[in-house]
């Protein structure tokens, strides 16, 4: 471990408005009940901290019922700046770097995972899969625990080296209890679903450390 690498000693954890930035770069548009989820902060934070950020030109809501929100061009550049900041006061582009690259050796068998969930082959012919044969569908979850439990020391690594990376963690297991108890969306269908947590998550791990996507 290099100098630059050591843990900072009392790392502040982020502010609100950080979450609630980040979020939004990394979820896309969405409402305060989704970004509730997101950040752990309750309805009227989360949506005190948008007014806010929107006053100083960092969000926008959109349109529609329920209304949304999306970063402006400059709270994407405002994002970066703090996110880079952050990494910087912690010390912890080292070890995100190491647990991003463990993340990316799982993320191809999510894929397939989702794939398998999704598609299912009967009789040589691939098709939607309708949830109708509950034992191929505990195999696959079966599987998804078994890349869960893999995953899972990813998200330890990442937590430790900035603690706003543990959210993740809850949201993970949240999505594959909801599915392991009969609520499939909870797979790759819902908003709150694994592949799209994993799918945060990854778009976080590359806005964190500052790279694009392959």
């Amino acid at each position: 471990m290099t100098r630059s690498d050591a843990p900072a000693p009392d790392a502040p954890a982020p502010d609100a408005a950080l979450l609630v930035l980040h979020a939004l770069r990394c979820a896309g548009a969405v409402g305060v009940a989704r970004l509730r989820a997101i950040t752990g902060l309750d309805a009227a934070d989360a949506e005190s901290e948008l007014i806010d950020l929107g006053v100083d030109g960092l969000v926008v809501r959109l349109p529609g019922e329920p209304p949304v929100w999306c970063l402006t061009d400059a709270g994407r550049a405002a994002d970066a700046g703090r996110i880079a900041g952050e990494l910087e006061s912690a010390r912890a582009r080292g070890r995100v770097t190491a647990a991003y690259e463990r993340f990316m050796v799982l993320n191809p068998e999510l894929l397939e995972l989702c794939t398998a969930w999704q598609l299912r082959s009967v009789d040589g012919v691939t098709g939607v899969n309708d949830h109708a044969d509950p034992g191929y569908d505990a195999r696959v979850l079966s599987r998804f625990a078994d890349l869960d439990g893999r995953a899972a020391a990813v998200g330890a690594e990442l937590s430790a080296a900035l603690p706003r990376f543990g959210r993740y963690r809850v949201r993970l297991a949240e999505a594959l209890t909801r599915a392991a108890s009969g609520e499939p969306a909870y797979v790759a269908d819902h908003t709150a679903s694994y592949h799209v947590v994993w799918a945060e998550l990854h778009e976080d791990l590359l806005a964190t450390l500052g790279l694009e996507r392959w």
